[in-house]
Parts: structure tokens; C-alpha cells; sequence
């Protein structure tokens, strides 16, 4: 047990800490899917990364099955299993019928489909070590993808001059994360471990750097609107983008029948006197 030999303590310090850590990232969006509970809707909320979290964290656990000496990468992986499924059923409890055809869809697509795939080819086109080999390219290759998925918000967070969208203790324990589990990957001499976090701690100091220039900037809003109003009961939202959004305080009453020509004359020209 490569992980858990006493040979290796630091070692097995540093995946006793990486577990912890991330163990504590799975948690972080409790608050979210209790306010799913408790309001009875996902409000808006996209299931996409806890589908991709559940499909890395089997990923992970076949790869340390592999391996036969990971103990430390399947319990945390395990965890991230059981929260993960956790979220996706709650979610698939209260989205709306849109949103759970489109969740099972990635459920099937990935974690059944693409996850099956890998499983045929490292089974059916290599054995022994090779084996370990090509799941463990398997996993740098989706790790590398997840750790990229943060541009976007970086890009926001430099567009709106805003860190609203970027919590700094989720940026902070992800980079956390990444330094521990690199550490522990280099101690026990496993690159597949090791080259993904890398790439999480660079994502995640760019992260932190941007919070400290732009956490006391003024913010700059993505879309801008106006409101414009045309009536005591009517009003037209235009947003920045030129997208145009009616909304009414009150129902819209029906268009008054036109006035007979000398009457409508008769009352405009009392309105100009």
C-alpha cells in the first residue's frame, strides 16, 4: 500500500490532508441545494459540474483499483461519489421537466457512455501496467479539461471588475487542493497524481490575484439596464446586450376604442391650449 506504507509519511500525511481538503470542496455547495430544498426549485441552477464531478471522482477510483495501492484516492473519491449523487438527485427532484431530460441526457452521455467506453478500451486494448498507463492519461486528460473550465470566470471577473461569481474560500481550497495532491502524487512517484494539479495551482493563484486587485473595485455590471417607462403600469427593460424584456407591474389593459375624428380633433387641441 504505497500510500499508507509507513516508508512513505509524508506521503500519507499529504493524502490524509488533500482527503480533508477536498473533502470540505464537496461540501461547499450545501448551502445551494439546501435553498433548492427549501424553495422547492433548482432556480436557475445548472446540474452540468456536479455530473462532471461525479464522472472524475469514478474515474479516479478505477484508476487507483487499478493501481492496487491508492487507499487514500478511492476513500475521498468514494465520498465525492456519495455527495455528488447526493446533489444530483436532489436536483433531479425539483428541476423542471426541461432540465432533468436534459441532466439525464449528460448522466447517459458521460458517466454511463463515455465512462463504459474507457472501461472496453483499457480492458480490451491493454493489460498489466499499460493498463495503469492509459487510464492514468485517461484521467490527466479530463483533469486538464475540469481545471480549464475557471477561465470563464476569470474572464467575468475581468469584465465586471467584480469578484462576486468567485467566492475566495472556493478559490482558496481548490488551490489548497491542488498544491497537496501534487505533493502527494511527487512523493509517491505517480505524474498521473502530480501533472493535472499543476495546471489547478496556477488556475487557482490567478484566481486569488485577481480577488485581491478587484475585491474593493467598484463594479462594472455584464448586462446594464434601463427601464424606460412608457405607462404608470408598463415598463420596457432594455439591457445593454439590445435584448428587449417586457414587464408589467399590473395587467395590461386592453386598447381604448379610437375616437371619432371631430372628437379626437377637439381633444387635442385642449391639450395644446
Amino acid at each position: 500500500m504505497g500510500g499508507l506504507s509507513l516508508q512513505h509519511p509524508w506521503a500519507f500525511a499529504f493524502g490524509l490532508l488533500g482527503n480533508v481538503i477536498s473533502f470540505m470542496t464537496y461540501l461547499a455547495p450545501l448551502p445551494t441545494f439546501y435553498r433548492i430544498y427549501k424553495n422547492k426549485s433548482t432556480q436557475g441552477f445548472q446540474s452540468v459540474p456536479y455530473v462532471v464531478a461525479l464522472f472524475s471522482a469514478m474515474l479516479w477510483i478505477y484508476y487507483a483499483l487499478l493501481k492496487s495501492d491508492e487507499c487514500l484516492l478511492i476513500t475521498i473519491n468514494s465520498a465525492g461519489c456519495f455527495i455528488e449523487t447526493i446533489y444530483i438527485v436532489v436536483y433531479l427532484t425539483y428541476a423542471p421537466k426541461q432540465a432533468k431530460l436534459f441532466t439525464a441526457k449528460i448522466l447517459l452521455l458521460l458517466n454511463v457512455g463515455v465512462f463504459g467506453l474507457i472501461l472496453l478500451l483499457t480492458l480490451l486494448l491493454s493489460e498489466g501496467e499499460k493498463r495503469v498507463v492509459m487510464l492514468g492519461w485517461f484521467c490527466v486528460g479530463f483533469s486538464v479539461t475540469v481545471f480549464v473550465a475557471p477561465l470563464s470566470v476569470i474572464r467575468l471577473v475581468v469584465r465586471t471588475q467584480s469578484v462576486e461569481f468567485m467566492p475566495f474560500s472556493l478559490s482558496l481550497s481548490l488551490t489548497l487542493s491542488a498544491v497537496v495532491w501534487f505533493l502527494y502524487g511527487l512523493l509517491i512517484k505517480d505524474k498521473y497524481v502530480a501533472l493535472p494539479n499543476i495546471l489547478g495551482f496556477a488556475f487557482g493563484v490567478i484566481q486569488m490575484v485577481l480577488y485581491a486587485i478587484y475585491r474593493n473595485a467598484t463594479s462594472r455590471p455584464a448586462t446594464k439596464e434601463v427601464d424606460v417607462r412608457v405607462s404608470d403600469n408598463h415598463v420596457v427593460n432594455i439591457t445593454k446586450h439590445g435584448a428587449v424584456e417586457l414587464s408589467t407591474k399590473y395587467p395590461v389593459e386592453p386598447p381604448q376604442p379610437a375616437m371619432k375624428e371631430g372628437i379626437n380633433h377637439k381633444a387635442t387641441h385642449a391639450e395644446q391650449v
